[in-house]
Parts: structure tokens; C-alpha cells; sequence
């Protein structure tokens, strides 16, 4: 497969991902990520986490390990620490996760998250990966507030440990309160099953800076395309001046 045929494909599986994600929406308000693509220890510690927890079913296929040296790091440090699925730093970041095998352990092959980030939003994301809990009903022990029923697991739980969903009626006065349309306003919560390794606000900025990794590699040059974007109108800027004063300058001599 062609270079070219990866980005059509993985471009089509994130955005298939998302169109189902939509669908399968519960209107579960999104948390704003925040997340810094200039601050390179944040990337550096999304990256971490990427390769330990989810390159094993998801891959970066259309980035290579040698562009994470963008990010502050030593090929010798990709090497050590971050390299787990190919044997030179010029390969792409891959999973070692075989399509038809996700498809056998998930019921669908994981897609490839290269551009996951453009597709869905890094707030998205960020809700996403912090909303998991306990569901026993499910083939994977697990189910998330913001997408019902996906088939990923929550790969974090030793991070942030195990919760259950616990939904209510909201209560005014000793009685429901009503939604307008027959029914009653519903609240939901989260309830701490197991504690994970983490506290909630470690938990929070791991999650933060695997999504400000995910986001810089949708597209790690941005950052190069911004400070040129700025270059461009200081010129701009300019030219205009130069221009005006050349429009006087021509015109002086004939008023």
C-alpha cells in the first residue's frame, strides 16, 4: 500500500469513527482539554503514555518515530523508551494489532488515531478518555458516558481506577422535577468503585497531554505553519505601507 493509500485510509477510518461516535452521542456536556501544543514536556509525557497504553491497538501510521524528535527528543531516547513496534526510527508509528484480530477481540479493527484528533477535537477526546466506567452488561467490562457501548475498554483504569455511573432523578422540594415533556430531569455521577495510582488531577493532566500529543500529531507541523502565517502578514503589513507611499509618490506630480 502506497503512502498516499495509508493517508486515504486512515483519514477514512478516523472519520468513520467519528460519524458513529456522533450517532451514538448522548448529548454529555464536554470538558474543555486545554491542551498547549507548544509546550514540548507536555507532548513528551503524551507520547509516554500513547505508546504504553495504546499503541497496542492503535497506531500513528502516518507518522514516522524519527518526527518525534520535534518534540524535544533524542533519536537514542526514541530508541530506549518509545520504539516498541518497529527496529529503526524511519518506520512508521505502528501497531503491532493486525486489523483482523481487532476485529475478532472488539468486533471492529481499532482505527488508526494519525488524524483522530482533527477528526473528533481535542475536547472530545479529552471527555472521552475520562468518562469510562464499570458496566458488567457489556462484552468488555466497561462503558463510557459520552459514547454508549464502544468497544474499547478503558485502557486507563490502573490510572484512574474503577467507577460506576450512577444516575438519578433530580429532586426539588421532595419531589422530581419535571423535563416538560412527561418525564424528569435526570443527573448523573460518577462513584468511586477501586482508586487508581492516580489522583484525579494527575489522572487529568496524563489524559490532557495524551490528547496534546494526539492533536500535534494529527499535525505536527502547525506549529512551523503558524510562526511562518505571522511572518507572512509583518509582509504584508509592509507591503502595504510601501505601496500607499508609492501611490503618493506617483500621483504628486499629476494633482
Amino acid at each position: 500500500m502506497t503512502r498516499i493509500s495509508r493517508i486515504v485510509l486512515a483519514a477514512a477510518l478516523a472519520l468513520a469513527a467519528g460519524a458513529n461516535a456522533r450517532a451514538a452521542e448522548t448529548g454529555w456536556k464536554l470538558e474543555r482539554a486545554g491542551v498547549d501544543v507548544t509546550d514540548r514536556a507536555s507532548l513528551q509525557s503524551g507520547a509516554r503514555t500513547f505508546v504504553n497504553y495504546c499503541l497496542g491497538c492503535h497506531g500513528l501510521a502516518l507518522m514516522r518515530y524519527s518526527a518525534l524528535t520535534s518534540i524535544g527528543l533524542t533519536e537514542e531516547q526514541i530508541k530506549d523508551n518509545l520504539m516498541f513496534t518497529a527496529d529503526k526510527v524511519g518506520q512508521p508509528i505502528a501497531t503491532a494489532m493486525s486489523a483482523r484480530q481487532g476485529k475478532e477481540w472488539f468486533g471492529v479493527a481499532p482505527p488508526d488515531l494519525s488524524v483522530i484528533a482533527r477528526a473528533r477535537g481535542a475536547d472530545w477526546l479529552y471527555t472521552y478518555l475520562r468518562t469510562f466506567y464499570r458496566d458488567a452488561s457489556t462484552p468488555t467490562g466497561w462503558n463510557n458516558a459520552l459514547f454508549p457501548n464502544v468497544g474499547m475498554p478503558h485502557v486507563l483504569w490502573s490510572l484512574q481506577g474503577e467507577r460506576a455511573l450512577r444516575t438519578e432523578e433530580l429532586m426539588r422540594d421532595g419531589k422530581p422535577v419535571s423535563d416538560g415533556h412527561g418525564g424528569t430531569v435526570k443527573v448523573s455521577r460518577f462513584e468511586t468503585i477501586a482508586p487508581g495510582s492516580m489522583s484525579a488531577v494527575e489522572y487529568d493532566r496524563t489524559v490532557r497531554d495524551l490528547v496534546a500529543f494526539l492533536v500535534w500529531a494529527g499535525e505536527p507541523h502547525q506549529l512551523a505553519r503558524h510562526q511562518l502565517g505571522i511572518w507572512v502578514l509583518y509582509a504584508l503589513v509592509i507591503l502595504v505601507f510601501l505601496t500607499y507611499f508609492l501611490y503618493k509618490s506617483y500621483w504628486k506630480d499629476l494633482h
